[in-house]
């Protein structure tokens, strides 16, 4: 799963997902794109899930692009503690994801294989999610 290998702070506040994204909102790398229409935390095994879905509806043709990453620690208190003493252990990681912003992108192959495999990648999210193409694609 991702994550990174190191961080400057172990632990970081909640902050909010207003607004929409206007970094990474193009398909830049491949032919077609997952774009999402909804803000969410997208946490490293969502991104696995769909990383394997994807491969395995490509049987292995074509190249993918993972445009997210989860550099966001959420962390949680155990089960059954007491109010205070401090904030909970680091659990997983998650990647801030707002509207608008293209999450994979796929090139390599013909436009339904294409399209299939970004649907059932997006039945691996929690979110409303769309398929996008270059804007210069023949």
């Amino acid at each position: 799963m991702l994550m990174p290998k190191r961080v400057k702070f172990r632990k970081s506040q909640r902050g909010r997902m207003k607004g929409k994204a206007y970094r990474g909102s193009a398909v830049s790398f491949g032919d077609f794109g997952l774009k999402a229409l909804q803000p969410h935390w997208i946490t490293s095994r969502q991104i696995e899930a769909c990383r394997v879905a994807l491969s395995r509806k490509m049987k292995r043709d074509g190249k993918v692009w993972i445009r997210i990453f989860p550099d966001k620690p959420v962390s949680k208190k155990p089960l059954e503690t007491r109010m205070g003493k401090g904030k909970g252990a680091p659990e997983f990681w998650v990647a801030v994801v707002k509207p608008g912003r293209v999450m994979f992108e796929v090139s390599g192959v013909s436009k339904e294989i294409a399209y299939a495999a970004l649907k059932s990648c997006s039945y691996k999210l929690p979110i409303k999610t769309k398929v996008v193409q270059r804007p210069d694609y023949e």
